[in-house]
């Protein structure tokens, strides 16, 4: 394994790398390209190789000066599982410092591991992968003990290394793996923060939302799947919006007026008594004439059930499920707004044409935090919608499919957005004349979707990161 060294002479230090160059003063030469021998270091060690021997003394510098060989940083890798984690500890060259070794998540395994990776002599960098929720208790333990800890997507850490032809999958490879990319990305590693925190609350929210918006959509379409045997129509008879806790118009109806016949075989004057009354308790406006127009469209529709208790439970059942789950979307929708209004870029991201209250914290919990892009085609990557590359020899691909190796959930987000500027059509807005152009091109749906929230996202990235430099400059 190849060994990074520093090597003291007197009162200059000198870094010798693969293939780096020794840096000393003007009067002495400079030694170029020194190869690294297969060596094991201890601690402190006096022996040189012969090779780094013969172009120290090219260098002026003589082996029998004050000379200390030690070693410049730890790496440390976590592969995190439920309940344990596999740590291992590296130095430059692949020097081991300990075998990969498991700590249970335990308050006491976990304060003893932090306290043993702050002994290590130099400084030391923990890289751990995002992996659901179960990093969580290490990366809270290690942050508070003031460790430098960062928290990369498994996608980079699955890539990273795959140079042997023996696949081998285990906890402890998987750490020494993390380790090593750790000292390969040592300077671009970027540290978890407090401001993470916040990140990481909207993402869980944005994930809890997500599984009842699925919740919502499935008891919506089975509700409806009822009532189409029973009421017909009956989901289309109001156009009015959706309340803020989550209720519609015509789910309270369907609730209090299941059936056909609860509306046509009571007469026009009793049903609109009891319409009237339906608007007064559930605090909608009453308007005159609509009594009138749902009987008489009552008396066209054909109901296939007929009007039984049985039927009336499912329905209400059904309808009560539905309530439950948009009151939950709804609370997580305002809950999100309210966090990611506590974020610096929050302004930024609710001005671009398409985003409001609910795609903006979606935008802002699925993409984080910018400044972990190195540049505008990371983000598009990172969502799956950047074009693929098919170039080989003299072939050279025109057209490719997007990646799709990123977040779904933040392409489902861009989808929607570019669905919005499709329906309001901004003129003056350059996303949406880019999708139109492209339309007018007859380009296919998703194509000219997927180009359209990649264009979104550069601009997203661009404005973003000039609000962040902005604040980071007037601090």
């Amino acid at each position: 394994c190849l060994s990074c060294i520093m090597i003291r002479h007197r009162s200059d230090s000198v870094l010798l790398g693969p293939l780096a160059s020794v840096r000393k003063p003007v009067s002495q030469p400079v030694i170029a390209a020194v190869r690294f021998m297969q060596v094991e270091l201890p601690h402190h060690v006096r022996l040189i190789p012969q090779e780094i021997e013969s172009a120290m003394r090219n260098a002026g510098i003589h082996a029998n000066s004050l000379l200390e060989v030690r070693r410049m940083y730890n790496a440390v890798g976590i592969d995190v599982s439920k309940g344990k984690s596999t740590i291992a500890v590296l130095q430059p060259g692949g020097t081991v410092i300990r075998k990969p070794f498991d700590v249970s998540h335990t308050s006491q395994n976990l304060n003893e591991l932090a306290d043993y990776l702050g002994s290590l002599e130099g400084p030391s960098k923990i890289v751990m992968e995002c992996t659901g929720r179960y990093h969580e208790p290490m990366l809270k333990v290690l942050y508070e003990a003031g460790l430098f800890v960062s928290v990369v997507n498994p996608h980079l850490i699955k890539n990273f290394g795959n140079n042997s032809l023996r696949k081998v999958k285990s906890d402890p490879a998987d750490a020494r793996k993390i380790a090593r990319y750790t000292l390969d990305n040592w300077a671009e590693l970027r540290q978890y923060s407090d401001m993470d925190d916040t990140r990481t609350q909207l993402k869980t929210l944005n994930s809890q939302f997500s599984f009842f918006m699925k919740q919502k959509v499935a008891a919506k379409a089975n509700l409806i799947a009822l009532l189409d045997n029973t009421y017909p129509g009956v989901n289309k008879l109001f156009d009015s919006p959706t309340r803020e806790d989550g209720s519609k118009k015509w789910v309270d109806y369907a609730y209090s007026f299941w059936h056909v016949d609860c509306v046509r075989k009571i007469g026009l004057k009793t049903f609109t008594e009891r319409y009237k009354a339906f608007c007064k308790k559930h605090h909608y406006i009453f308007q005159q004439d609509k009594p009138e127009k749902l009987f008489n469209a009552s008396k066209e529709l054909v109901a296939v059930f007929p009007k039984e208790k049985t039927y009336k439970l499912l329905i209400q059942q059904s309808i009560q499920q539905l309530n439950l789950a948009s009151g939950h979307v709804e609370r997580l929708r305002q809950e999100m707004n309210a966090l990611a209004s506590t974020l610096p870029e929050y302004n930024t991201v609710m001005g671009i044409y398409g985003v409001g209250k609910t795609y903006g914290p979606l935008l802002i919990a699925e993409i984080g935090n910018v400044s972990r892009f190195t540049h505008r085609e990371a983000l598009t990557a990172f969502a799956g919608v950047d074009p693929g590359v098919d170039e080989s020899g003299q072939h050279k691909s025109k057209s490719n499919r997007a990646s799709k190796v990123g977040s779904a959930r933040l392409r489902k987000t861009l989808f929607q957005i570019m669905t919005t500027l499709l329906q309001n059509a901004p003129v003056d807005d350059p996303v949406y004349r880019f999708l139109d152009k492209k339309r007018a091109q007859g380009k296919p749906y998703y194509v000219y979707m997927t180009a359209g929230a990649n264009k979104f996202l550069r601009i997203y990235y661009g404005k973003v990161k000039e609000c962040l430099r902005n604040l980071e400059q007037a601090e």
